[in-house]
C-alpha cells in the first residue's frame, strides 16, 4: 500500500524490473513515481546526481518498500552504458523495459538562423543515448516476458517547423532508430510475433507543475502533464507486445 491507502503493485509491472534513462527531469520523477506504485523495481540513471538522487528519494518515500535506485552513468558511452545493463540484470536477475527519457531542445528564430552547434549537441542527446540505451539493452529485454523499450518523442519529428530543424531532424532520427529496434524483435520472436516491444509516446510537449507556477497566465494548450505521460509509459505493459511494437503511440493528435 502506498501512503494514501490505495492498492498498489497489481497490475503487470508487478515484479518488473525497468531502467529510466534521464530519470531526474520533472518526467523522470513522475516515471519513476508511477513504476514505483505499479510494484516495479527501478532502476534510474541521469547526468546529474544530485537530482537524481532527489528523484530516487521521492520514488522511494511515496511508496514505501519500493525499490528504487539511481547512478550516473555516462550514457554518450556505449561501453559504460552496457555495463549498466549487465550490472542491473546481474543484480536483480532481470531487465523488462528501458525508457529513454533523455530530453533537450534548441531552436532558432528562422530556418537560416539555425546553428549547427545545435545539432551537434542534439545529435548527443537525443539519438546517441538512444543508440547506446537499445544496444545495451536489447539482449536483456529480449530474454524477458515483458520486454519493452520505451522512447519519447516530439509531434515536430513528423511536421517539423521551420526554427527547430536540429530538434526535429535529431527526434526523427531516434524514432527511426527505435523502429528498427522493433523490427530486431519482430524478427526475434519469428512466426509466434514479437515477445519484446520497441514502440514510440509521441507528445506535443511536456507540462508540469513547476512551469505552470512561472507562468501561470500560460495555457500550454496541447501538452501532455508529465504525469499522463508516466501513466502512459506503464500502460504500455498493459498491451500484448505484437499490438505496440513498432508503432507510434500518439498522446497528442496527430498531425
Amino acid at each position: 500500500m502506498n501512503g494514501n491507502g490505495t492498492g498498489e503493485g497489481t497490475g503487470t509491472l508487478e515484479g518488473a524490473v525497468v531502467a529510466v534513462a534521464g530519470a531526474a527531469g520533472p518526467a523522470g520523477r513522475a516515471t519513476l513515481l508511477r513504476l514505483a506504485e505499479a510494484g516495479a523495481t527501478v532502476v534510474g540513471c541521469d547526468a546529474h546526481p544530485e537530482r537524481l538522487a532527489e528523484a530516487v528519494d521521492a520514488a522511494r518515500y511515496a511508496h514505501g518498500g519500493a525499490t528504487v535506485t539511481g547512478e550516473t552513468v555516462d550514457l554518450l558511452d556505449l561501453d559504460a552504458t552496457r555495463d549498466w545493463a549487465k550490472r542491473t540484470e546481474a543484480e536483480f536477475g532481470r531487465v523488462d523495459g528501458l525508457v529513454h527519457l533523455v530530453g533537450g531542445w534548441r531552436g532558432s528564430p528562422s530556418f537560416q538562423e539555425t546553428a549547427l552547434s545545435d545539432w551537434d549537441a542534439l545529435e548527443k542527446l537525443l539519438i546517441r543515448t538512444v543508440q547506446s540505451t537499445s544496444l545495451a539493452f536489447q539482449e536483456a529485454l529480449e530474454r524477458s516476458d515483458r520486454g519493452r523499450f520505451l522512447l519519447i518523442s516530439a509531434a515536430g519529428a513528423s511536421k517539423p517547423t521551420a526554427g527547430n530543424a536540429a530538434y526535429s531532424a535529431a527526434k526523427a532520427a531516434a524514432e527511426a532508430w527505435t523502429l528498427a529496434l522493433g523490427d530486431a524483435f519482430r524478427k526475434a520472436g519469428g512466426e509466434a510475433g514479437p515477445r519484446t516491444a520497441s514502440a514510440i509516446l509521441v507528445v506535443k510537449a511536456l507540462v508540469n507543475d513547476a512551469m505552470r507556477a512561472e507562468r501561470p497566465n500560460a495555457k500550454f494548450a496541447g501538452f501532455t502533464d508529465v504525469t499522463e505521460l508516466a501513466e502512459a509509459i506503464a500502460g504500455v505493459w498493459d498491451r500484448p507486445a505484437p499490438e505496440v511494437n513498432g508503432r507510434r503511440l500518439w498522446l497528442t493528435p496527430q498531425p
